[in-house]
């Protein structure tokens, strides 16, 4: 809420500022002012844009931070490489908008790549942009694992969750936990490394597994490890609650051919295409390095005119 203040103030100093300079270019030199005076009005209308947008922001978690998870489809190297990029475009798209991220797990592939990632993502409005990048993701390109030089085809997923607040009542029972520690695998030093403060918790009900590994201490792992797992249960209650319309619009889909809800073209055209709103950009390099807006708010736009009660599509 005070940012959203903040941005308000912030608009109204830049329309008045505006007002000054045009006034100067009356009275003076007019080339001078009226650069400032378009400069600006470009930031002013930056600023009413974000704001249009995070108006249509309005499912009870959208404000929250959020936590993302990414996993590689079957293709083994190939696949693991695309994750790892796929992590990497969303992790730059965040850090654009001064969005702060921390590792939560990180699973390196055999070889190259990353088996699984999840990493939470803090700033206002960061799972109700982010959940629009969750489903599936699919890449064409002339594999660099391949000798013969072929292009190949490959699949990850982005499921994308809220970071609930503890009042919120998700019953976990211990019965249905089970618990295993092991040594992290990931940065930390030689404590993290000779030491099971690693925790994945599995969830025999649903058979959701999350794991945390950035801490030096279990405790604190653990924690973290329970925090995800609420989020995860949540979101399937909210997915629960929408099955029906899941089952019409094909929304819940395996990591492969057909369930794609955007494609990177990389050989023999360069294209990256969403399937759900028809946006295609040719500049691959550029969203490949997080420029995801034109996506994200199209998306945004698509369900804008769909029931409320499907706007919180997620990958399963």
């Amino acid at each position: 809420m005070n940012a959203r203040l903040d941005s308000f103030n912030t608009i109204q100093e830049g329309v008045e500022e505006i007002g000054v300079y045009l006034d100067m270019a009356e009275e003076g030199d007019a080339e001078e002012a009226l650069g400032e005076a378009a400069q600006r009005l470009s930031d002013v209308e930056s600023r009413v844009h974000d704001l249009e947008f995070q108006r249509m922001l309005g499912g009870e978690h959208d404000a929250s931070g959020a936590i993302l998870t990414v996993n590689p489809g079957a293709g083994g190297l190939e696949a693991q490489d695309w994750a790892e990029m796929l992590l990497r475009m969303l992790l730059r798209w965040a850090e654009r908008r001064g969005f702060k991220n921390q590792v939560i797990e990180h699973t390196p592939g055999e070889g190259g790549g990353i088996k699984s990632s999840t990493v939470s993502i803090d700033g206002e409005y960061a799972y109700g942009y982010l959940r629009a990048e969750a489903g599936v993701h699919r890449l064409v390109r002339i594999s660099p694992f391949d000798g013969q030089a072929r292009r190949h085809t490959s699949f990850a997923s982005v499921l994308v969750t809220p970071q609930i607040e503890e009042d919120i009542d998700i019953e976990i029972n211990d019965d249905d936990l089970r618990v295993d520690t092991y040594r992290s695998s990931g940065a930390g030093g030689q404590h993290v490394n000779k030491t099971d403060s690693a925790v994945r918790f599995t969830h025999i009900p649903t058979g959701i597994v999350v794991a945390c590994q950035n801490e030096r201490s279990q405790h604190k792992n653990r924690a973290m490890a329970m925090k995800i797992l609420r989020s995860r249960l949540y979101e399937l209650e909210l997915q629960k609650q929408r099955e029906h319309k899941e089952e019409l619009t094909g929304a819940k889909r395996d990591i492969d051919f057909g369930s794609q809800i955007r494609s990177y073209v990389l050989q023999p055209y360069r294209m990256v295409k969403d399937h759900r709103t028809g946006l295609e950009v040719g500049n691959t390099d550029a969203v490949l390095d997080g420029d995801l807006d034109k996506f994200i708010e199209a998306e945004l736009l698509r369900r804008a005119g769909e029931p409320p009660e499907v706007e919180a599509e997620s990958l399963g």
